[in-house]
């Protein structure tokens, strides 16, 4: 309270000072929040330039690559499209050299492979056709040895075009020995039989380098020779979807006879049946 006449201390004094404070402070903090900005703007640019994009033609100018999102192959590359059905079927895809089999106590490894599109080159003999009219469209064949070298396998893989061509294959096969056995030496397939151009003649012609008899004469009659013995072997043939596979195993040494109780072919051909029918589980 004042009286009369004298001057009002507060108004007078302290109504600049107390303008002037807020300002001072006003000033200071749009300065410090300022620099607190610069200082966040040059980590952040420091970032970029420390972590570019990928084919960046100047580092930390963001993306000036043109590259997607999406991976795209380089030009030149291998295309990034799925194989056919068909053109998936070789050996070297179901069934790499590189890739051994472990199972049930079997170990081996590949020995043979080749494929094809004519199915009569893994028959042992295509006089006897147990494929014909069957549908049989490609066939892959590969050979096992075992570890030990006690026994060789030969599986054959043939692809139909539907499961009732590959049951109809499976009971025409009742014999699975009429399929080639496949091995080292005979990886590569035979050429198909050309006849010949005698052949059109009598029957005496078409025996090739047969000694003729002389006029007036009977020919003797030929002696068939006895065909060696076959090696004893264990057969399975199942099929698996529209595709059937034969495994075969022998002892190496072509045994004809098994001793009663002798389990190591059985195993030997559960084992690779089962490799070769697990890649045609879901198809």
């Amino acid at each position: 309270m004042t009286t009369q006449g004298e001057p009002d201390q507060t108004a007078a004094g302290h109504d600049g000072g107390t303008t002037a404070e807020p300002r001072r402070h006003g000033r200071g903090r749009r300065r410090t929040a300022l620099w607190c900005a610069l200082a966040v703007a040059a980590v952040a640019v420091g970032w970029v330039v420390s972590r570019p994009n990928p084919g960046d033609l100047i580092p930390g100018l963001g993306s000036t690559s043109g590259q997607s999102k999406k991976y795209q192959p380089a030009p030149g590359l291998a295309s990034e499209q799925p194989l056919t059905e068909a053109q998936s079927f070789t050996a070297d895809h179901y069934f790499p050299g590189q890739r051994t089999v472990d199972q049930n106590g079997v170990q081996a490894h590949r020995t043979a492979a080749r494929e094809g599109a004519d199915c009569t080159e893994v028959l042992l003999d295509r006089e006897k056709n147990p494929l014909k009219d069957t549908g049989c469209q490609a066939y892959v064949s590969v050979g096992y040895t075992n570890a030990d070298q006690q026994v060789v396998s030969s599986v054959t893989v043939l692809r139909f075009a539907d499961e009732q061509s590959a049951q109809k294959a499976r009971q025409a096969l009742a014999d699975p020995a009429a399929l080639a056995f496949l091995t080292a030496e005979s990886a590569a397939p035979a050429p198909s039989p050309t006849p010949s151009p005698t052949a059109t003649g009598s029957p005496a012609a078409v025996v090739s380098g047969a000694a003729s008899a002389p006029a007036g004469t009977t020919p003797p009659s030929p002696t068939a020779a006895t065909p060696p013995p076959k090696p004893a072997g264990v057969a399975r043939v199942e099929p698996v979807g529209h595709y059937l596979t034969v495994t075969v195993s022998r002892y190496t040494d072509q045994r004809t006879t098994l001793v009663p109780g002798d389990q190591t072919l059985d195993k030997a051909t559960r084992a690779l049946s089962y490799t070769a029918r697990t890649p045609f589980l879901w198809m």
